[in-house]
């Protein structure tokens, strides 16, 4: 069974789809992650983020694994670097290029293939698994996601900052050439702003049982 949650970056979907693979004891996947680990590795090598053709080769060049939820480069675990400023600044622009989306989504379905998940992205829905059992997309207002950012990074930028960069990281999603953000016909829409991660879940799990 898959169960797949689009939305905007900050509308929970990471964190209600991690709680809901738990109860339902399924495989969590989140496929954002892998466009930050390929952005990581490229900043760890001292290379260009916004230059395409080298991320890809990058891209190519490493083994991405998932344990738990977690990513690994080569096998080592780096889900902790993966929501620093700077991997924040740059995955958005890394992710538009179609070839480094497709390569993602091979391998994401790879990694699916034959397991419960609960997955996550921006077009987990749409274009990764538009097959899937259950579809949802979880929207809040770009306030309110600023605000819930700045508080899983106190250390990061200001409020003004995150919320300026969430508005451009949304209109660059939204007119993405391929895997931009919309809502699926079929997905059952959620908006977050006002409602608290149990109640989310609830949602959720009421429209799988209804």
């Amino acid at each position: 069974m898959v169960i797949a949650i689009d939305g905007p970056a900050g509308s929970g979907k990471s964190t209600i789809a991690r709680l809901l693979a738990s109860e339902l004891g399924f495989y969590f996947l989140n496929t954002g992650s892998f466009y930050r680990a390929y952005t990581l590795a490229q900043l760890q090598r001292g290379l260009d983020p916004l230059d395409a053709d080298s991320v890809l080769e990058t891209a190519k060049s490493i083994t991405l694994s998932v344990s738990n939820g977690d990513i690994h480069i080569d096998g080592v675990d780096v889900e902790n670097k993966l929501h620093t400023p700077e991997v924040d600044k740059f995955c958005s622009p890394v992710s538009v290029d179609p070839r480094l989306r497709e390569y993602v989504n091979e391998q994401v379905r790879a990694l699916a293939k034959g397991m419960d998940i609960v997955t996550e992205g921006r077009d987990t829905t749409t274009v990764i698994f538009p097959d899937a059992d259950y579809k949802f997309y979880f929207d809040a207002s770009a306030e309110v996601r600023a605000e819930r950012r700045t508080a899983e990074h106190p250390d990061g930028p200001d409020y003004d900052t995150v919320l300026e960069e969430i508005m451009k990281r949304d209109e660059r999603d939204k007119n993405k050439a391929v895997g931009a953000l919309k809502i699926a016909d079929e997905a059952i829409y959620i908006d977050t702003t006002y409602l608290t991660i149990k109640q989310v879940c609830e949602k959720v799990l009421e429209a799988m049982n209804s």
